[in-house]
Parts: structure tokens; C-alpha cells; sequence
């Protein structure tokens, strides 16, 4: 069978219907995945965005609704996908809120509620298909962290505390499976222009560049590209690494 015939690797991009999201579905898909981006259901206008943003790619990508914070759905929605799609070979865990206060004022809700989503929501998934990735002898997983996981940041030690755990969570996992075809990678991007960062003053804005050597912002573009590279096929002799994207905004070995 050519090269052309082989079946489309699925992948599961978690968050995927944020700014973020939508431009790493896009990138996969362009690479030749059969790409699945899950969210709430909730989210309606958003997930009408996106079904707009996305048509150039036809059925390339699609949208399945999850909650990653919860094991059961995860474990649901793993197995519906493989029935309807295939086996599934990337997993991009990009799903994140924040929940932001000085630890002073941090309910313990704050607290939970975002590592329910940005860690726990991590292992759910990586727990649901790393058995039969492992099995397969092929896998790709790409958690996105953030250069506050590396540096901290006023007002998020949750955040921070998740982020950091994400890239550990990456390193530990990708010890178990290097000799079976999986790699687990990070990628840790700094400012980005998307909605939360321009919902910030224009003055605290300009500040963010004034600290980026490379003097912007950075695009979801930006990211997506790290993602496509760390999820190739032939990307397989790089594990347990982080990829800070950056700008040169947080530098070190």
C-alpha cells in the first residue's frame, strides 16, 4: 500500500475550538491527520465559530463535545471515537482555564476548579489512550504548558503549580512508554495575541512586548507549528522535551 492509501492518524486536540485550539487543528489537518478538537458543548457560538473557521478542510476536522475533568466522559468519548474514527495516534492536551487571585484571596474552589481541567484533565486523557497507543507501537501526546509553569506568576499559583505539574506529568509518562512508540512532549508557549491577552490594559500590554526580545506578541500560529513538528510521525527520537515558544521571554538550558 502507498504511502497516499495509508489511513489518516487520528488526533484528539482537547481545548480545541479556543484561538489556540482551532490554528493546531488547522495545522494537524494540513498535515494529514483526521482531526477531532473537543470542548463543552456548552460553548455554542463558539463551536459555530469554529465549524466556520475550520470548513476549508471538509470532514478533516471535526468536534466532538468532553468534559476533560471528568474520567468517565473521557473514557466514553475515547471509545465513541475509535468506533467512529479509528485508532487514535496524537493526543494534544490543550484545554486550560485560569482562575486567577493572589493566593491570599484563592478560594480552595479557584484552587480545584482549575486543576480538575488543567492537570487532572491531562491524565484523564493520557490515561484513556496511552494503552492502546502503547499496544499499537505509535503515539504522539503534546501537552501545552506555559512559560508561567517555568517562571511563575503573580496571582497564579494554581496556574503555575498545573503547568509545571503538566511538563513533570510529560516527563515521568514518557520514561514508560519511549520504548513503545509513544512520545510525550511539552510545549510552553509565553504571550500570545489571543482574547486574554488583549483583554489586559493596553499599558500592561505594551509592557509584555517591551519584555519579549523578539518584540511581539506571539500568534497561534506560532504554537501550532511546535505541536505539527512534536506530533509528526518521523518526530520520534524527541521525548520528555519542552518547547518553549517564547519570543525569548523566559531563556535557560
Amino acid at each position: 500500500m502507498s504511502q497516499s492509501a495509508l489511513p489518516k492518524r487520528v488526533a484528539l486536540v482537547t481545548g480545541g475550538i479556543g484561538g489556540l485550539g482551532t490554528e493546531i487543528c488547522r495545522q494537524l489537518a494540513q498535515a494529514g491527520r483526521r482531526v477531532i478538537a473537543l470542548d463543552l458543548a456548552s460553548r455554542e457560538d463558539r463551536v459555530a465559530a469554529f465549524h466556520a473557521e475550520t470548513s476549508d478542510f471538509g470532514d478533516a476536522i471535526a468536534f466532538e463535545p468532553a468534559d476533560v475533568s471528568d474520567f468517565d466522559s473521557c473514557q466514553q468519548l475515547v471509545e465513541r471515537i475509535e468506533q467512529r474514527h479509528g485508532s487514535i495516534d496524537v493526543l494534544v492536551n490543550a484545554a486550560g482555564i485560569t482562575r486567577d487571585a493572589s493566593l491570599r484571596k484563592m478560594t480552595p474552589r479557584q484552587w480545584h476548579e482549575l486543576m480538575r481541567v488543567n492537570l487532572d484533565g491531562v491524565f484523564n486523557m493520557c490515561r484513556n489512550v496511552v494503552e492502546g497507543m502503547t499496544a499499537r507501537g505509535f503515539g504522539r501526546i503534546v501537552n501545552i504548558s506555559s512559560v508561567n509553569g517555568q517562571t511563575g506568576q503573580f496571582g497564579q499559583t494554581n496556574y503555575s503549580a498545573a503547568k509545571a505539574g503538566v511538563h513533570a506529568f510529560g516527563m515521568a509518562l514518557a520514561r514508560e512508554t519511549a520504548r513503545k512508540g509513544v512520545t510525550v512532549n511539552t510545549v510552553s508557549p509565553g504571550y500570545c495575541d489571543t482574547p486574554m491577552v488583549a483583554a489586559v490594559s493596553a499599558e500592561i500590554r505594551a509592557q509584555i512586548v517591551a519584555d519579549i526580545p523578539i518584540g511581539r506578541l506571539g500568534s497561534p500560529a506560532d504554537i501550532a507549528r511546535a505541536v505539527a513538528f512534536l506530533s509528526a510521525d518521523d518526530a520520534g527520537y524527541i521525548t520528555g522535551a519542552n518547547l518553549p515558544v517564547n519570543g525569548g521571554y523566559f531563556m535557560s538550558f
